[in-house]
């Protein structure tokens, strides 16, 4: 279980004060189904402590959240990184399509023809296709030995699938804010979703009640003045309220206040918005770097005949307090939204324009696999510890204890200690409470 090269893997190796890191490079099947068939890169860094490259190590498997976003990358044996290396060999993995594999962008899906193909392409980037490269990765890296995996958000969805299809790959699951549903639609999803992010709105007013005003009068101007981030981006009034994305994370309200409170500048031409806010706005709603987030959000929750049909965009006519334009006429506060994906980010995003169809496909697919079996996750015997976030803006709570109840053995830590990426802002602890879990030692 050393760092050696496993066959058809290309390796570099240097170092970072307290680390040790070694690049890899896999070709896996696109569609583990024809394993002979096309081949994609998948991109993976090994991580160690200095003195233990050589050593019998058990891996450590991360699965970063998403969809659509590579591993984080680290800057030294810092928090939950650090921590990890005391006792494992971490690798840090590039899902499919983001960081250093193949990527899969409006640069790149041209390659694989028009709309129709594109999207065919992308229905084989969720979550089981995630699994089958690791198990792909394992058996090469390893030589067969189990490892643990650490799934955060849409990486614990991939652990629970991976707890459902080869639980025998697995010695340890830990999971931070990312036990999904195992049965409700996109809709469930989003229904559930509005009223928690209505209570992050309104508790960031709380704490900065300024900022209603504020929020209303940028709303009030772009609804006059029709207005582009830099780059391109149509910066409308739904756009602003996008921003209320960064809710959802440790430190997310203090953000969105500086980026608000510098909003207008003194123009001949009476007041406008700011460079650098329009910049600062443009930095959290581009989708350039991870478009993967957009065109599979919704995806990831598919399972079955149903199609997703754009189920944010739909299930926020329930909640009209959400209406911008209700909010101004009646003076009420302008409510922002979380991780919802909608249509008009297709038009909006430069990054995205070209894919406009493409996404408009998978929204309208059928006929996906389904991801978890329930049975088999009540017959589970591999320890499995789960971080539960109280009121976590991305994932339900009462979605994932549900969850949590139906996985043989889990066990989990329900805390309002932290926020969604507990795991980066506190990791060093919320890892070792994970791994006392699933030792039975707490």
């Amino acid at each position: 279980m050393g760092g050696t090269e496993p066959t058809g893997a290309h390796v570099t190796s240097y170092r970072q004060p307290g680390l040790v890191l070694t690049d890899h490079t896999f070709e896996v099947p696109l569609d583990h189904t024809d394993p002979g068939g096309e081949q994609i890169e998948i991109f993976a860094r090994e991580v160690v402590a200095p003195g233990k490259q050589e050593k019998e190590l058990p891996w450590l498997l991360y699965l970063e959240g998403g969809p659509g976003f590579g591993a984080r990358r680290p800057v030294g044996a810092t928090d939950w990184v650090g921590r990890a290396v005391e006792e494992y060999r971490v690798l840090l993995l590039d899902q499919r399509g983001t960081g250093r594999s193949t990527p899969a962008d409006r640069q790149t899906l041209p390659l694989r023809g028009g709309p129709r193909e594109q999207a065919g392409y992308l229905a084989l980037f969720r979550a089981d296709a995630i699994v089958q490269d690791c198990e792909w990765i394992r058996l090469r890296l390893t030589g067969g030995a189990p490892w643990t995996v650490l799934g955060q958000s849409f990486g614990g969805f991939c652990a629970v699938h991976y707890l459902s299809t080869a639980h025998e790959a697995l010695r340890t699951a830990l999971i931070t804010g990312g036990l999904p549903s195992l049965d409700a639609a996109a809709d469930d999803v989003y229904r559930a979703a509005y009223p928690r992010v209505e209570r992050k709105t309104r508790a960031h007013y709380a704490r900065y009640p300024q900022d209603a005003q504020t929020a209303r009068r940028i709303a009030a101007h772009l609804r006059e003045h029709p207005t582009e981030l830099p780059g391109g981006y149509r910066f409308t009034v739904e756009a602003f309220q996008a921003l209320g994305h960064q809710l959802g994370g440790a430190g997310g309200s203090h953000r969105l206040h500086y980026l608000i409170e510098h909003a207008f500048v003194r123009t001949p031409l009476g007041p406008r918005l700011s460079d650098a806010f329009l910049e600062g706005a443009r930095a959290v709603l581009s989708y350039a770097a991870n478009p993967l987030y957009a065109l599979l959000h919704e995806a990831i929750y598919a399972q079955g005949d149903e199609p997703t049909a754009w189920a944010a965009q739909r299930v926020r006519a329930e909640f009209p307090q959400f209406d911008a334009d209700r909010a101004l006429a009646n003076g009420e506060p302008l409510l922002f939204t979380g991780e919802m994906v909608y249509p008009w980010m297709l038009d909006a995003d430069p990054a995205l324009r070209p894919l406009r169809e493409t996404a408009e496909l998978l929204a309208g697919r059928t006929g996906w696999t389904r991801l978890y079996d329930a049975g088999r996750l009540a017959a589970n015997e591999v320890p499995v510890a789960a971080a539960v976030y109280h009121d976590d803006m991305y994932v339900d709570t009462g979605h994932a204890l549900q969850t949590a109840r139906t996985i043989g053995g889990l066990r989990t830590w329900v805390t309002d200690e932290f926020e969604h990426d507990g795991v980066r802002t506190g990791g060093t602890r919320v890892l070792d409470r994970l791994l006392a879990l699933a030792r039975d030692e707490v």
